[in-house]
């Protein structure tokens, strides 16, 4: 017998590679998971200017960071949306990023509909392969129910961007450049239980967290990275031993062979992040 529905994910036809550069960009499920991918010594930006939950807010973020010459391209663009709720500032029309806590009364609340998110997202994807012909897109939505809208409200707001990233994956154009990962539907349907959430009940537990992980791992890593992972943990955990005596010729002995592990180990995984 089944206790659970498993949700079937497709194996990509493109893997991450260990010297690979992701950004991250989206609501705060986007910065959980790449704070994960940073735990294992890849080159990451995780939201650089703050959680963005709306495709417009997204969009306005791949311009910025697209026009930024300094910034070298990414290989592989994670976009997490929240919600298609926006907030427009009366004065210019203008749908802004972040209210910066001036009086409500100076926005007007309004809901995206699935063709003002798909061509906020089509914006932005184009924007990202004029840096980088050869970028791949990952597409998700939050997990996270917004409480605030009221649960009905807040299903309706995911449907609408579940429809307008299904419509854009569809798009001939980005058949190859655009993938949805169904890190929704993972925590919706096969961690449907309360022990997979966080104590207020709405956001992912670690548990989830590591789970739609080890599910993004299977679908789009390289074989390169599962053997760089594996090599990074015990050096890793060496570097994360706090012992009890660090003056110790034990310990001193034990740190320089943990850092000939570590220099042998960046000289073969060139292009990773060097621990700090």
């Amino acid at each position: 017998m089944e206790f659970r529905t498993i949700v079937d994910i497709p194996v990509s036809s493109w893997k991450i590679k260990p010297a690979h550069r992701l950004l991250f960009v989206g609501s705060c499920f986007a910065g959980n998971i790449g704070r994960r991918f940073a735990e294992e010594r890849f080159r990451v930006q995780v939201n650089p200017s703050g959680v963005m939950y709306n495709p417009v807010s997204v969009q306005h973020e791949i311009v910025r960071l697209t026009a930024d010459e300094a910034q070298p391209p990414s290989d592989v663009v994670f976009i997490t949306l929240g919600t298609n709720h926006v907030y427009v500032l009366n004065e210019t029309g203008e749908i802004v990023d972040n209210c910066n806590k001036r009086p409500q009364h100076l926005f007007t609340e309004r809901e995206l509909t699935v063709d003002e998110c798909v061509e906020a997202l089509r914006l932005a994807v184009d924007d990202l392969l004029q840096r980088n012909a050869c970028v791949h897109v990952v597409m998700t939505v939050s997990p996270i129910r917004y409480r605030k809208y009221g649960y009905h409200e807040s299903q309706l707001s995911k449907a609408t961007l579940l429809l307008a990233v299904d419509k854009l994956c569809k798009l001939p154009i980005y058949k190859k450049v655009v993938d949805y990962f169904p890190a929704y539907e993972l925590v919706c349907d096969e961690l449907r239980d309360y022990r997979f959430y966080d104590t207020d009940m709405l956001h992912p537990s670690e548990q989830a967290v590591e789970y739609i992980w080890e599910q993004f791992a299977e679908t789009y890593f390289h074989a390169d990275v599962f053997t760089m992972m594996r090599e990074w943990k015990p050096i890793k955990e060496a570097l994360q031993h706090r012992p009890f005596n660090p003056e110790s010729e034990d310990y001193q002995a034990f740190m320089a062979l943990t850092k000939e592990k570590l220099q042998a180990f960046m000289k073969k995984w060139k292009g990773i992040n060097s621990p700090t």
